[in-house]
C-alpha cells in the first residue's frame, strides 16, 4: 500500500472530503448525542454489569459501553431471521450506520447502487463467534457469515451494491485510520470513486480484557487521564464509527478536507513490540506534512492518540516527539487533546473517535475539554513550559488545520491532516420568501416526524432543507412512511404509510365552470413559477383587453358573471398548475377533463402552448357573448343519466354526466327552475348551479359555434394530434377512435363546447390504484372522483376554503409525495449551492429505525477462572430423549450416572 495520501495536486474539485458522519458510542446512540455530552463534560465510561460483573478477575470495574446492541431493522436491510441473531451486533450496527453516514452526505442510497465505491472496515475481533460455535449440534454456518470479519465490509458491499474494493484492516487500535489510508489512497489511484470507511469494537468477553489487564495496560482507576501525571494505563470501550469519504466536486456536504495522511510502522525496537517509538511518529508526521506541503506550525490543534498509558510510556513518547515537530517556530501554545479521556479506548475504532471529535468541533466552532487533566505528566516538559495547553475546556476556535495520530500497539502509526471548512456565516443561501415544504420518509411514522421536526427546527436553514431534497428526491426502497412539513406558522406536518407495490399512476383531472372565484390566485402569485406562468397568459390576453392578473387576484365576485372572464380564469389558473406540476417533475400518465377543463388537458398533452390554451378560453367565451343567445340555465340533480333521459321535459336535457347519481342539466329558465322544484318537492336533490345564464353542452349554445371555430382555426393553425392519455369526455366512447377525436384542433374544442359531458364515462378509465390530482382553481369534483374512486388517491392541488392558498398548494405537494410520487419540490425554491455551508445540521443522528424486534446479543457473563462449558440438551432429540426416561416417584429427574459420564468425556 502507498504510505501516503495528499490533496491539491489536481485543484480543489479532485480534494478528498469527509461528506457523512454517523456513529455509536458510550452512552451515545448518535453523533449529535455525543457531541452535546463531550461539551457537557461527561464522562461516558461507567462501571455496571452489562457486559460482566464489574472487577470481575480483578479487572478495573469501569468501561465504555454502547447502549444497545439488541436491536437491529434486519426486514430494512433484507437480513432473514436466522442471520439476523447469529450475526454481531459490530455488523448490524455498521450496516444501520453506513445508511446514515450516506444520507448525512445528502445521499440517497440509491445513487450509490452499482456505483464504484469502496468499503473499508478496521476490526480486530468478533467475540460473538466463539460463543455461537461452542455447541457442535447448534452450528447453522450463519455464524460464519454474520461473524467473519471480511464480512463486515463485504456485507455492506452487498447490501448496498458497491462495486469498489471491500475488505477489514486490522493494525490493533489504528485499524481504522489505517482503512482511511486504504480508502483515500484507492480513491487517489482511481480505483474507487467513493469510499465508505468505518471502524468497530465490542468488549463482550472478559477474557480479552484479562488479556490488556495482565500486560498492565489497563488502568486500574478505568480512566484514561491522558497527559496527565495519574497515567497509569487506559480503559476499554465499545464504539462503531463511519464516514463517508468522496471527491469534493461530488459532495453536497462538506466536514473537513484530508490534506494529508501517512502510515508507517515501527520496525524492530528493544523495549519490544508494544513499545510505542517517539521516533517513529515524529517522523511520520514530519514526512506527512513534508508531502502536504504544509507546515506543522500552522496546526490549531493536534488530537492526539493520548491513551493515559503509564509514565515514561506511551503519553511520553507522543507528546515530546509532538513537541518537537509542531511547537518550531509557533506564536502561541499548541492546543492538545484526546478524545479517549472522556470514552475511553476503543481500540480498532478509536482512529475515527478521534476523527469524529474533531469533525464535531469544526461544526460548532468549540474544542470539547479533555477529562481527567489535573497535573501535567512530569516527562512530558511542553506541558509545563507553554509549548502546549491541553484542551480542559471547552474551547472556541476558528478552525483550521488539525492533526490527528492514531498508533496500533503493535507499532502501526497513521497520522492525518485535517482542514475546516470555511465560516458558515460567508456561504449561507438566501431565504426564500416562499414557505419551505420539506419530505421525508422513515420506517415508521416516528422517523418521519424526527426528519420533519429537524426541518422545522430549522425554518430558516436552505441548506438543511436542500440536503433533505437531495436525499428524499428518489424513493427509499422500505421506507413504509412517508411525510412532510410545510414551514408555515404554524406548520404544517402530515405523516402516511405508503402501500407496497408498484407506484400508483398519476392522472390529472381539469375541473370546469364552478372552479372559479374572487381572489383564486392572488396567494398563488407568490410562487415564482406560477406568477411566471400568469404572466405569460396575461401577455396574450393584454390585446383583448383582458387583465388577467386583476381578474384573478383583486375582481369581486360579479365580474365572473362574464363567462369571459371565468374562461380565461379557469383556463390561466390551470395552465399555471400545470406549469407547477411540471416544475416539480409530476408527469400525468392519464388526462381527463370536464367541459371547459379539456382546454387544460390539451395544455397538460402538450397539444396546445399556454397562449393557445387562454386564446382558445378568451373565443369559447367571447363566442357565447357575440352570438346574443337566449336566456338559459343549469342545476345539478341527484339522478342518473338514464333517468334525467327519461323525466327531464322535452325541452330541458342531461349536460353533464358527472356520476352514477349526479347529472348537470340544461335548459330555458323557466323550463329548468319548473324541473328543479318538482325534483326536489319528491325530496330528489336538485338545486340551480351558477352559468352566467348559458345552457351550456346544449343545443340553446349552437349559435356560438361557427364563430368559435373561426377563431380556433386562426390561433390553432398546425393542430397536433391528441396522445392516448388524454381519455376524451366529450365524445362517446365509440367515438374515441374517430377522426373526430384525433387532433387537438378546432373541430374537437367546438364539439367539446356543444355536445354532453360524458365524465362519468372517461372516469372508467383511470385505474383503480391511481393517484388522481384536480387541477382547477378550486377542488370542485372531490366528492365525484372520492365516490367514483374510491382505491385511487387524492390531491387537491387549490381549495377555495383553506385559510392560505399558497400553503395548500405547497401542503399538496407534500401529499404527492405521502401518496408515492416524488415530486422536486427543490425546484421551487432558489438554487442552493452544494456542498453546504458549515454548521448545517447532520442528518444521520435523526435517522429512526423499526428496533420492534430484539437479536441476539452473546453473552459471557461471568465465565469461572477455570473456564465454563455450558452443554445444552433437547429432549426432543432422539439422541437426548433417554434423559426423559429416569422417573421416581413420578417425576422426571436427571441420572446421576449421566452426570458423571458429561463430566467425565465432554
Amino acid at each position: 500500500m502507498p504510505s501516503a495520501v495528499t490533496n491539491g495536486a489536481r485543484g480543489a474539485e479532485d480534494d478528498i472530503v469527509l461528506t457523512g458522519l454517523s456513529g455509536r458510542l458510550p452512552e451515545s446512540d448518535t453523533i449529535e448525542e455525543f457531541a452535546q455530552q463531550l461539551f457537557d463534560g461527561v464522562d461516558l465510561v461507567t462501571a455496571d454489569d452489562r457486559r460482566w460483573t464489574p472487577g470481575l478477575h480483578g479487572l478495573p470495574e469501569r468501561n465504555g459501553k454502547l447502549k444497545d446492541l439488541a436491536h437491529f431493522d434486519a426486514t430494512f436491510f433484507g437480513v432473514h431471521a436466522k442471520q439476523a441473531h447469529l450475526m454481531d451486533p459490530q455488523l448490524r450496527l455498521l450496516l444501520e450506520l453506513t445508511h446514515e453516514t450516506i444520507i448525512d452526505a445528502g445521499i440517497n442510497p440509491s445513487e450509490l447502487r452499482g456505483s464504484r465505491t469502496g468499503v473499508y472496515v478496521g476490526v480486530s475481533n468478533s467475540e460473538t463467534e466463539e460463543m455461537w460455535t461452542v455447541d457442535p449440534d447448534k452450528i447453522n454456518g450463519y455464524a460464519l457469515t454474520g461473524c467473519c470479519r471480511a464480512m463486515f465490509p463485504n456485507r455492506i458491499s452487498y447490501t448496498f451494491d458497491l462495486k469498489g474494493p471491500s475488505f477489514a484492516v486490522d493494525t490493533a487500535c489504528s485499524s481504522s485510520m489505517f482503512a482511511l489510508a486504504q480508502a483515500a489512497t484507492a480513491i487517489r489511484a482511481g480505483h474507487c470513486d467513493a469510499a465508505i470507511v468505518a471502524g468497530t469494537n465490542l468488549c463482550l468477553k472478559p477474557a480479552n480484557s484479562l488479556n490488556f489487564h495482565r500486560l498492565s495496560m489497563l488502568s486500574p482507576e478505568g480512566r484514561c487521564a491522558a497527559f496527565d501525571a495519574s497515567g497509569r494505563g487506559y480503559v476499554r470501550s465499545e464504539a462503531a464509527v463511519a464516514v463517508l469519504l468522496q471527491r469534493r466536486g461530488a459532495a453536497r456536504r462538506v466536514y473537513a478536507t484530508l490534506r494529508g495522511l501517512r502510515v508507517n510502522t515501527d520496525g524492530a525496537k528493544d523495549q519490544g513490540i508494544t513499545f510505542p517509538s517517539g521516533d517513529m511518529q515524529r517522523r511520520l508526521a514530519e514526512e506527512t506534512f513534508a508531502e502536504a506541503k504544509l507546515r506543522p506550525s500552522d496546526v490549531v490543534y493536534v488530537e492526539a492518540h493520548g491513551t493515559g498509558t503509564k509514565v515514561r510510556v506511551g503519553d511520553p513518547q507522543e507528546v515530546n516527539a509532538i513537541a518537537e515537530l509542531f511547537c518550531k517556530g509557533r506564536k502561541g501554545p499548541l492546543l492538545l487533546g484526546s478524545v479517549k479521556s472522556n470514552m475511553g479506548h476503543s481500540e480498532p475504532a478509536s482512529g475515527l473517535c478521534s476523527v469524529a471529535k474533531v469533525l464535531v468541533a469544526m461544526e460548532r466552532g468549540v474544542i470539547p475539554g479533555n477529562l481527567h487533566y489535573k497535573s501535567p505528566n512530569p516527562d512530558i516538559p511542553a506541558l509545563s513550559d507553554g509549548r502546549i495547553k491541553v484542551v480542559d475546556r471547552n474551547t472556541q476556535w476558528d478552525g483550521g488545520l488539525v492533526a490527528i495520530n492514531s498508533f496500533g500497539f503493535g507499532g502501526a502509526n497513521a497520522h492525518v491532516i485535517l482542514e475546516s471548512e470555511p465560516s458558515s456565516k460567508t456561504r449561507a443561501p438566501a431565504r426564500s420568501a416562499v414557505p419551505r415544504v420539506v419530505l421525508a420518509s422513515g420506517r415508521t411514522e416516528d422517523a418521519v416526524a424526527e426528519l420533519t421536526g429537524l426541518a422545522v427546527q430549522h425554518r430558516d436553514d436552505a441548506a438543511l432543507h436542500a440536503l433533505l431534497d437531495a436525499v428524499h428526491r428518489h424513493n427509499i426502497p422500505g421506507h413504509s412512511h412517508r411525510g412532510f412539513a410545510v414551514l408555515t406558522d404554524p406548520p404544517i406536518q402530515e405523516c402516511a404509510e405508503v402501500e407496497s407495490g408498484e407506484p400508483r399512476p398519476v392522472w390529472f383531472v381539469f375541473s370546469g365552470m364552478g372552479s372559479q372565484w374572487p381572489g383564486m390566485a392572488k396567494a398563488l402569485m407568490q410562487l415564482p413559477v406560477f406568477a411566471a406562468s400568469i404572466n405569460r397568459s396575461a401577455a396574450a390576453l393584454r390585446p383583448h383587453n383582458i387583465d388577467l392578473v386583476n381578474i384573478i387576484t383583486e375582481a369581486p365576485a360579479e365580474a365572473f358573471n362574464d363567462v369571459v372572464n371565468s374562461f380565461v380564469s379557469i383556463a390561466a389558473v390551470q395552465v399555471a398548475l400545470v406549469d407547477v406540476l411540471r416544475t416539480l417533475e409530476i408527469h400525468p400518465e392519464g388526462i381527463v377533463g370536464h367541459s371547459v377543463g379539456e382546454i387544460g388537458c390539451a395544455y397538460a398533452d402538450e397539444t396546445l402552448t399556454a397562449e393557445q390554451a387562454v386564446l382558445a378560453a378568451y373565443w369559447r367565451g367571447r363566442s357565447i357573448v357575440d352570438a346574443k343567445l337566449a336566456p338559459g340555465a343549469m342545476a345539478a340533480v341527484g339522478l342518473s343519466w338514464e333517468e334525467c333521459e327519461a323525466r327531464c321535459p322535452p325541452d330541458v336535457v342531461p349536460a353533464c354526466h358527472n356520476s352514477n347519481d349526479s347529472v348537470t342539466i340544461s335548459g330555458p329558465v323557466e323550463s329548468l327552475e319548473k324541473f328543479v322544484a318538482t325534483l326536489s318537492a319528491e325530496g330528489t336533490f336538485a338545486r340551480r348551479v351558477n352559468s352566467s345564464g348559458v345552457a351550456f353542452h346544449s343545443k340553446y349554445i349552437a349559435a356560438a359555434a361557427p364563430l368559435l371555430r373561426r377563431s380556433l382555426e386562426k390561433i390553432i393553425p398546425d393542430p397536433k394530434p391528441r396522445t392516448k392519455r388524454w381519455v376524451s369526455s366529450s365524445l362517446p366512447r365509440d367515438k374515441w377512435d374517430s377522426d373526430l377525436a384525433k387532433l387537438s384542433d378546432a373541430n374537437y374544442h367546438v364539439n367539446n363546447l356543444l355536445s354532453p359531458v360524458r365524465f362519468a364515462d372517461a372516469l372508467r378509465s383511470v385505474p383503480a390504484r391511481a393517484l388522481v390530482v384536480e387541477v382547477a382553481p378550486h377542488a370542485l369534483l372531490q366528492a365525484v372522483l372520492k365516490r367514483a374512486l374510491g382505491g385511487a388517491a387524492h390531491v387537491a392541488l387549490v381549495r377555495r376554503d383553506a385559510p392560505d392558498a399558497l400553503a395548500h398548494l405547497l401542503a399538496a405537494a407534500g401529499r404527492l409525495f405521502a401518496a408515492g410520487a416524488q415530486p422536486a419540490v427543490g425546484a421551487l425554491y432558489p438554487a442552493v449551492p452544494f456542498p453546504v455551508p458549515r454548521g448545517t445540521p447532520g442528518l444521520a443522528s435523526h435517522v429512526r429505525w423499526d428496533h420492534s424486534l430484539e437479536w441476539s446479543v452473546a453473552h459471557f457473563g461471568n465465565a469461572s477462572r477455570s473456564g465454563e462449558n455450558v452443554i445444552e440438551y433437547d429432549v426432543s432429540r432422539p439422541d437426548d430423549g433417554f434423559i426423559t426416561g429416569h422417573n421416581i416417584d413420578g417425576r422426571k429427574l436427571q441420572a446421576c450416572t449421566q452426570i458423571g459420564t458429561v463430566a467425565i468425556y465432554e
